[in-house]
């Protein structure tokens, strides 16, 4: 009888093993893109999170952060599969309400990352605080361009939160604090530098006193960087960009972009895993977790807390 009561409670266990196996979370990430480094290390931190808390994810995103269309047609496949949860950078922060109004409708929880959306739904954001890091680059464009003069802005749209909050951040802290310095323009190229070389190319030729030029990404930035190189204002108008990337990293070196904001691109992956997890638990948590940035030169970009978040 004794041996009997024994098999039947491995067998029960072997059972209920077999059921949190089969239970395993599936999480399914949409991001913003997949063309630039940055995605690349997001995704890295998001599959180490994966591994850490023994969930299955996916992560995906269109091949141009123009493509909005895509993106949604990416989230709206994602839901169809019944996911867990959602991890979600929005392209356009009003166009995908409707889908996530459907997640919340199908009780999957949902966790913006990057980029948040205008809309109480996800539960959380994991992002930097872009507002907060482009107005720290106005401050570090003042101080190089002596206080006044003036600058342009390349940002990569003016559809997701990220672009309007590094718009507003530089924009607003250069117009409140820096009265002798005057924004000229203001360009959107879609994160794409070959469009974002020929708006700084035309910008610089219809303002030839031009001082400083801000990129607001990754793309941004570096298309700034050809477009000033182009027009032969290397060393005359100081270039500040925005993540980081082999190029970027290289034109800091050598001198040719005078600095940069960097993210925690592996970090905000990990923690939109890590916070879906949360979620699924039940756990309360922020309506912001934020990740942090550092802003990165010639001067400390070898120093290891710097090199941690460079992606490349």
């Amino acid at each position: 009888m004794k041996k009997r009561t024994v098999i039947l409670a491995l067998a029960l266990m072997l059972v209920a093993a077999a059921s949190l196996a089969a239970q395993t979370y599936y999480i399914p990430l949409i991001s913003k893109g997949f063309q630039h480094q940055f995605w690349q290390a997001v995704k890295e931190g998001a599959l180490k999170a994966a591994k850490d808390f023994n969930v299955n994810i996916t992560f995906e995103g269109p091949e141009s952060e123009a493509m909005v269309d895509k993106q949604i047609d990416m989230l709206a496949a994602a839901l169809a599969k019944k996911p867990n949860a959602l991890g979600f950078a929005a392209l356009d922060s009003k166009a995908a309400i409707p889908y996530l109004q459907q997640a919340k409708a199908a009780s999957i929880p949902v966790i913006a990352f990057d980029s948040g959306v205008d809309s109480d739904i996800p539960l959380t954001t994991c992002a930097t605080d872009n507002v907060a890091a482009a107005a720290y680059a106005a401050d570090k464009m003042a101080e190089l361009i002596g206080g006044a003069g003036e600058v342009a802005v390349i940002v990569h749209d003016q559809t997701s939160r990220t672009g309007i909050d590094r718009r507003d951040g530089f924009v607003n802290r250069i117009k409140s604090k820096y009265p002798k310095i005057t924004i000229v323009s203001v360009q959107y190229g879609a994160g794409d530098h070959l469009k974002s070389t020929d708006l700084a190319k035309a910008i610089i030729q219809a303002h030839p006193n031009l001082k400083g030029f801000f990129g607001a990404n990754e793309g941004s930035a570096i298309g700034v960087l050809n477009g000033v190189k182009e027009m032969g204002k290397i060393g005359k108008i100081v270039v500040i960009g925005y993540d980081s990337g082999a190029q970027q990293i290289a034109a800091i070196r050598s001198g040719e972009m005078a600095g940069a904001i960097t993210q925690n691109p592996v970090g905000i992956g990990y923690k939109t895993v890590e916070y879906a997890v949360k979620a699924l638990k039940g756990e309360k948590f922020p309506k912001f977790i934020d990740t942090g940035f550092y802003w990165y030169d010639k001067t400390n970009i070898d120093d290891p807390k710097i090199k941690a978040v460079l992606y490349q």
